[in-house]
């Protein structure tokens, strides 16, 4: 069986999903009040990211928690509402070409999965209109059917989405030299190397490189 792995911010969807967020956040007509105290918070991690004294993938897990932490106390039911809410319209905005290659690989009779960081509640919605096999995000801890941030959240990126392509693709006999990948970021390049197609989208400067070098396809 042939697989065809997916990412999300930067690939399938061209823009980075936390900005989004944090947009929709400061426009809500309820939670508005929250976004202060979390931009406050934010700044922290995020200044000692870009002063090189925290690392890239621990500021961006923070600020997934930091935006989680505002809504403690919520009801799973409405913080799923509010992701789906805010999600509704971004499949307008995915990449044409990108969603043409997933329909492809579905037609095909490849096992599509879809890997980000972003919350799992957002990736489902943005792709409810596609048949994807295996949706995996970072999932919204909850106990008792509410938020609970006591206990951090498990952000889905770098080596973990290796772990989680292997967990959800556990049992399988998986044809890798004849599978694909799709990514834009260098975080992605050891989903990249799991398969002999990988194909980088709107590639930053360090994935370009090593793109050019490898000969790996380009999408732009």
């Amino acid at each position: 069986m042939r697989v065809a792995i997916f990412d999300f911010d930067g690939t399938l969807y061209p823009q980075e999903t936390f900005t989004l967020m944090m947009n929709y956040m400061k426009e809500h007509p309820v939670h508005s009040r929250k976004y202060k105290s979390f931009y406050r918070a934010l700044m922290k991690p995020y200044l000692a990211y870009k002063m090189k004294i925290y690392p890239e993938n621990k500021m961006k897990a923070k600020s997934m928690q930091l935006y989680l932490d505002t809504f403690k106390g919520m009801h799973q039911s409405e913080i799923e509402e509010y992701f789906e809410d805010m999600s509704r319209d971004m499949n307008k905005d995915l990449n044409s070409k990108v969603v043409e290659r997933l329909q492809k690989h579905l037609i095909d009779g490849d096992h599509v999965l879809l890997v980000s960081g972003a919350f799992t509640p957002m990736l489902n919605e943005v792709t409810r209109d596609y048949a994807i096999h295996n949706v995996i995000g970072t999932e919204i801890p909850v106990r008792n059917g509410i938020i609970d941030t006591d206990n951090g959240i498990y952000h889905i990126q770098g080596e973990r989405k290796n772990e989680m392509i292997d967990k959800a693709l556990e049992g399988l006999d998986i044809d890798w030299e004849n599978s694909s990948a799709y990514g834009d970021s260098i975080s992605d390049i050891t989903v990249l190397e799991m398969v002999g197609n990988p194909v980088v989208v709107r590639p930053e400067a360090r994935l370009k490189a090593v793109a050019e070098e490898r000969k790996w396809e380009i999408i732009w």
